[in-house]
Protein backbone atom coordinates (compact mmCIF):
# COMPACT_ATOMS: atom_id res chain seq x y z
CA UNK A 1 0.00 0.00 0.00
CA UNK A 2 0.95 3.18 -0.79
CA UNK A 3 1.43 5.81 1.83
CA UNK A 4 -0.27 9.50 0.68
CA UNK A 5 -1.46 12.43 3.43
CA UNK A 6 -5.16 12.50 3.20
CA UNK A 7 -6.07 16.66 2.73
CA UNK A 8 -9.39 18.42 2.84
CA UNK A 9 -8.09 20.29 -0.31
CA UNK A 10 -5.60 19.12 -3.04
CA UNK A 11 -3.55 20.86 -5.66
CA UNK A 12 -1.70 20.61 -9.17
CA UNK A 13 1.23 19.46 -7.04
CA UNK A 14 -0.85 16.60 -5.62
CA UNK A 15 -2.18 15.43 -8.60
CA UNK A 16 1.38 15.26 -10.51
CA UNK A 17 2.29 13.22 -7.30
CA UNK A 18 -0.48 10.89 -6.81
CA UNK A 19 -0.25 10.10 -11.06
CA UNK A 20 3.34 9.21 -10.29
CA UNK A 21 2.81 7.49 -6.89
CA UNK A 22 0.20 5.22 -9.50
CA UNK A 23 2.60 4.59 -12.04
CA UNK A 24 4.95 3.87 -9.33
CA UNK A 25 6.17 0.06 -9.01
CA UNK A 26 3.95 -0.43 -5.90
CA UNK A 27 1.04 1.42 -7.54
CA UNK A 28 -1.62 0.58 -9.80
CA UNK A 29 -0.81 -2.07 -12.73
CA UNK A 30 -2.87 -0.98 -15.07
CA UNK A 31 -1.62 2.65 -14.26
CA UNK A 32 2.27 1.40 -14.93
CA UNK A 33 1.10 -0.47 -18.11
CA UNK A 34 -0.13 2.79 -19.78
CA UNK A 35 1.69 4.74 -22.99
CA UNK A 36 1.07 7.65 -24.66
CA UNK A 37 -0.68 5.23 -27.20
CA UNK A 38 -2.72 3.27 -25.39
CA UNK A 39 -4.54 6.38 -23.77
CA UNK A 40 -4.50 8.62 -26.44
CA UNK A 41 -8.45 7.65 -26.92
CA UNK A 42 -9.02 8.84 -23.06
CA UNK A 43 -7.74 12.27 -23.98
CA UNK A 44 -10.15 12.30 -26.83
CA UNK A 45 -13.15 11.43 -24.94
CA UNK A 46 -12.66 13.38 -21.77
CA UNK A 47 -12.77 16.85 -24.25
CA UNK A 48 -15.39 15.68 -25.78
CA UNK A 49 -17.23 15.08 -22.34
CA UNK A 50 -15.90 18.37 -21.32
CA UNK A 51 -17.65 19.89 -24.53
CA UNK A 52 -21.03 18.09 -23.84
CA UNK A 53 -20.86 19.81 -20.25
CA UNK A 54 -20.46 23.45 -21.64
CA UNK A 55 -22.99 22.73 -24.13
CA UNK A 56 -25.39 21.58 -21.46
CA UNK A 57 -23.87 24.61 -19.10
CA UNK A 58 -23.59 22.18 -16.04
CA UNK A 59 -20.82 23.71 -14.19
CA UNK A 60 -21.01 21.18 -11.41
CA UNK A 61 -19.97 18.58 -14.59
CA UNK A 62 -17.57 20.80 -16.33
CA UNK A 63 -15.63 21.32 -13.20
CA UNK A 64 -15.67 17.17 -12.77
CA UNK A 65 -14.62 16.86 -16.59
CA UNK A 66 -11.77 19.19 -16.85
CA UNK A 67 -10.40 17.26 -14.10
CA UNK A 68 -10.39 14.46 -15.87
CA UNK A 69 -8.81 16.50 -18.74
CA UNK A 70 -6.22 17.56 -16.55
CA UNK A 71 -5.52 14.33 -15.43
CA UNK A 72 -4.65 12.95 -18.76
CA UNK A 73 -2.69 16.42 -18.94
CA UNK A 74 -0.59 15.64 -16.57
CA UNK A 75 -0.68 11.56 -17.03
CA UNK A 76 0.97 12.03 -20.03
CA UNK A 77 3.67 14.44 -18.72
CA UNK A 78 4.29 11.98 -15.82
CA UNK A 79 5.02 9.21 -18.68
CA UNK A 80 6.93 11.83 -20.68
CA UNK A 81 9.17 12.72 -17.76
CA UNK A 82 9.80 9.07 -17.22
CA UNK A 83 11.03 8.91 -20.66
CA UNK A 84 13.38 12.09 -19.99
CA UNK A 85 11.61 13.95 -22.83
CA UNK A 86 9.65 16.79 -21.31
CA UNK A 87 7.46 17.18 -17.90
CA UNK A 88 4.90 18.93 -16.39
CA UNK A 89 6.81 22.60 -15.77
CA UNK A 90 8.27 22.23 -19.54
CA UNK A 91 4.66 21.80 -20.47
CA UNK A 92 3.60 25.13 -18.68
CA UNK A 93 6.79 27.10 -19.50
CA UNK A 94 6.18 26.19 -23.26
CA UNK A 95 2.65 27.16 -23.51
CA UNK A 96 3.38 30.80 -21.35
CA UNK A 97 6.01 31.65 -23.62
CA UNK A 98 4.12 30.78 -26.61
CA UNK A 99 0.74 33.15 -25.21
CA UNK A 100 3.49 36.12 -24.66
CA UNK A 101 4.67 35.93 -28.45
CA UNK A 102 1.52 35.53 -29.82
CA UNK A 103 0.02 38.53 -27.79
CA UNK A 104 2.36 41.74 -28.77
CA UNK A 105 -0.54 43.91 -27.75
CA UNK A 106 -0.91 43.26 -24.47
CA UNK A 107 2.92 41.87 -23.72
CA UNK A 108 4.58 44.23 -26.19
CA UNK A 109 3.84 47.60 -28.16
CA UNK A 110 2.13 46.41 -30.61
CA UNK A 111 -1.66 47.80 -31.20
CA UNK A 112 -4.72 45.60 -31.99
CA UNK A 113 -7.83 47.69 -31.63
CA UNK A 114 -10.16 44.76 -32.66
CA UNK A 115 -10.11 41.01 -32.72
CA UNK A 116 -9.95 41.05 -36.61
CA UNK A 117 -6.51 42.67 -35.74
CA UNK A 118 -5.62 40.32 -33.18
CA UNK A 119 -6.28 37.25 -35.35
CA UNK A 120 -4.50 38.62 -38.09
CA UNK A 121 -1.51 38.98 -35.78
CA UNK A 122 -1.51 35.60 -33.97
CA UNK A 123 -1.85 33.76 -37.74
CA UNK A 124 1.74 35.98 -38.54
CA UNK A 125 3.15 35.07 -35.84
CA UNK A 126 2.28 31.10 -35.48
CA UNK A 127 3.54 30.96 -39.42
CA UNK A 128 6.59 32.56 -38.56
CA UNK A 129 7.16 30.72 -34.89
CA UNK A 130 6.25 27.31 -36.87
CA UNK A 131 8.57 28.19 -39.29
CA UNK A 132 5.91 27.90 -42.05
CA UNK A 133 7.65 28.87 -45.16
CA UNK A 134 3.56 29.27 -47.33
CA UNK A 135 0.13 29.56 -46.82
CA UNK A 136 -0.29 25.72 -47.91
CA UNK A 137 1.76 24.70 -44.94
CA UNK A 138 -0.93 26.74 -42.46
CA UNK A 139 -3.29 23.79 -44.17
CA UNK A 140 -1.15 20.95 -44.15
CA UNK A 141 -0.92 21.64 -40.10
CA UNK A 142 -4.16 21.43 -39.08
CA UNK A 143 -4.39 18.50 -37.50
CA UNK A 144 -5.58 15.32 -38.72
CA UNK A 145 -7.37 13.73 -36.20
CA UNK A 146 -9.78 16.38 -35.77
CA UNK A 147 -13.71 15.00 -37.07
CA UNK A 148 -13.68 15.98 -40.38
CA UNK A 149 -16.35 18.51 -40.48
CA UNK A 150 -14.34 20.68 -38.06
CA UNK A 151 -10.66 19.83 -39.68
CA UNK A 152 -12.43 20.73 -43.43
CA UNK A 153 -13.68 24.12 -41.19
CA UNK A 154 -10.87 24.83 -40.38
CA UNK A 155 -9.00 24.46 -43.47
CA UNK A 156 -11.31 26.59 -45.43
CA UNK A 157 -11.26 29.21 -42.92
CA UNK A 158 -7.43 29.53 -43.67
CA UNK A 159 -7.63 29.10 -47.04
CA UNK A 160 -10.33 32.44 -46.75
CA UNK A 161 -7.69 34.24 -44.58
CA UNK A 162 -4.79 33.41 -47.49
CA UNK A 163 -7.12 34.90 -49.83
CA UNK A 164 -8.95 31.89 -51.41
CA UNK A 165 -12.89 32.18 -50.94
CA UNK A 166 -15.86 32.27 -52.17
CA UNK A 167 -17.74 36.49 -52.27
CA UNK A 168 -20.73 35.36 -50.83
CA UNK A 169 -22.83 32.72 -49.23
CA UNK A 170 -24.56 32.26 -52.39
CA UNK A 171 -21.63 31.66 -54.41
CA UNK A 172 -20.87 28.98 -51.85
CA UNK A 173 -24.33 27.63 -51.78
CA UNK A 174 -24.20 27.50 -56.28
CA UNK A 175 -20.87 25.05 -55.08
CA UNK A 176 -22.92 23.20 -53.40
CA UNK A 177 -24.93 22.50 -56.22
CA UNK A 178 -22.76 21.95 -58.73
CA UNK A 179 -21.01 19.18 -56.44
CA UNK A 180 -24.72 17.66 -55.84
CA UNK A 181 -24.77 17.56 -59.86
CA UNK A 182 -21.76 15.96 -59.95
CA UNK A 183 -22.36 13.24 -57.13
CA UNK A 184 -25.71 12.31 -58.92
CA UNK A 185 -23.55 11.57 -62.58
CA UNK A 186 -21.68 9.54 -60.63
CA UNK A 187 -23.96 7.67 -59.24
CA UNK A 188 -25.80 7.36 -62.36
CA UNK A 189 -22.55 5.85 -63.93
CA UNK A 190 -22.37 3.63 -61.10
CA UNK A 191 -18.78 4.27 -60.01
CA UNK A 192 -18.14 3.39 -56.76
CA UNK A 193 -14.33 5.42 -56.44
CA UNK A 194 -16.16 9.03 -58.08
CA UNK A 195 -19.05 8.48 -55.86
CA UNK A 196 -16.64 8.48 -52.65
CA UNK A 197 -14.94 11.45 -54.42
CA UNK A 198 -17.87 13.37 -55.27
CA UNK A 199 -19.76 12.98 -51.83
CA UNK A 200 -16.53 14.36 -50.48
CA UNK A 201 -16.71 17.49 -52.36
CA UNK A 202 -20.45 17.91 -51.43
CA UNK A 203 -19.55 17.69 -47.62
CA UNK A 204 -16.77 20.11 -48.22
CA UNK A 205 -18.49 22.45 -50.17
CA UNK A 206 -21.58 22.16 -47.45
CA UNK A 207 -18.93 22.73 -44.70
CA UNK A 208 -17.52 26.15 -46.78
CA UNK A 209 -21.23 27.22 -46.85
CA UNK A 210 -21.89 26.68 -43.26
CA UNK A 211 -18.37 29.15 -42.75
CA UNK A 212 -20.19 31.68 -44.26
CA UNK A 213 -23.24 31.68 -42.68
CA UNK A 214 -21.28 31.48 -39.63
CA UNK A 215 -22.66 28.09 -38.27
CA UNK A 216 -20.83 25.53 -36.91
CA UNK A 217 -20.85 22.46 -39.32
CA UNK A 218 -20.24 20.06 -36.47
CA UNK A 219 -22.46 21.61 -34.12
CA UNK A 220 -25.01 21.17 -36.84
CA UNK A 221 -24.97 18.15 -37.77
CA UNK A 222 -24.68 17.17 -34.24
CA UNK A 223 -28.17 18.94 -33.51
CA UNK A 224 -29.28 17.24 -36.82
CA UNK A 225 -28.13 13.89 -35.30
CA UNK A 226 -30.10 14.08 -31.94
CA UNK A 227 -33.31 15.55 -33.90
CA UNK A 228 -33.13 12.35 -35.52
CA UNK A 229 -33.09 10.39 -32.39
CA UNK A 230 -35.65 12.41 -30.79
CA UNK A 231 -37.89 11.77 -34.28
CA UNK A 232 -36.82 8.38 -34.22
CA UNK A 233 -38.25 7.76 -30.71
CA UNK A 234 -41.53 9.27 -30.99
CA UNK A 235 -42.42 7.29 -34.50
CA UNK A 236 -41.38 4.37 -32.75
CA UNK A 237 -43.77 5.57 -29.64
CA UNK A 238 -46.47 5.93 -31.82
CA UNK A 239 -46.01 2.62 -33.76
CA UNK A 240 -45.76 0.47 -30.17
CA UNK A 241 -48.84 2.61 -28.82
CA UNK A 242 -50.85 1.57 -32.64
CA UNK A 243 -49.69 -2.45 -32.24
CA UNK A 244 -47.02 -1.91 -34.63
CA UNK A 245 -43.46 -2.89 -35.53
CA UNK A 246 -40.72 -0.64 -37.82
CA UNK A 247 -40.53 -3.87 -39.53
CA UNK A 248 -43.97 -4.71 -40.54
CA UNK A 249 -44.57 -1.15 -42.49
CA UNK A 250 -44.05 -0.56 -46.28
CA UNK A 251 -41.97 2.45 -46.76
CA UNK A 252 -45.28 5.21 -47.22
CA UNK A 253 -46.44 3.83 -43.87
CA UNK A 254 -42.83 4.78 -42.08
CA UNK A 255 -42.91 8.13 -43.60
CA UNK A 256 -46.74 8.81 -42.06
CA UNK A 257 -45.56 8.11 -39.23
CA UNK A 258 -42.01 10.07 -39.68
CA UNK A 259 -44.69 12.76 -40.29
CA UNK A 260 -46.60 12.47 -37.25
CA UNK A 261 -43.40 12.45 -35.29
CA UNK A 262 -42.36 15.57 -36.93
CA UNK A 263 -45.03 17.64 -36.23
CA UNK A 264 -45.18 16.13 -32.74
CA UNK A 265 -42.21 17.81 -32.03
CA UNK A 266 -42.57 21.04 -33.47
CA UNK A 267 -45.67 21.17 -31.23
CA UNK A 268 -43.86 19.78 -28.05
CA UNK A 269 -41.12 22.80 -29.22
CA UNK A 270 -43.52 25.32 -29.95
CA UNK A 271 -45.41 24.76 -26.21
CA UNK A 272 -41.29 24.65 -24.33
CA UNK A 273 -41.04 28.64 -25.92
CA UNK A 274 -44.26 29.86 -25.01
CA UNK A 275 -43.62 28.75 -21.57
CA UNK A 276 -40.34 30.74 -21.49
CA UNK A 277 -42.18 33.30 -23.07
Amino acid sequence: MVEYEQKPQYTISDLQEIVKLLRSPGGCPWDREQTHSSVRNDLLEEAYEAAEAIDLQDMALLREELGDVLLQVVFHCTMAAEEKAFDFDAVCDEVCKKLIIRHPHVFGNVVAEDTGTVLKNWDAIKKETKGQTCDADTLRSVAKSLPALSRAQKVGKRAARAGMDFGSVEDAFDCVRAERAELQAAIAAGDVSMMEEELGDLLFSCVNTARHLGIDAEQALTKATNKFIDRFATAEQMLTDDGKKLTELTADELDMYWVDAKETQRHMLQNKQEEHT
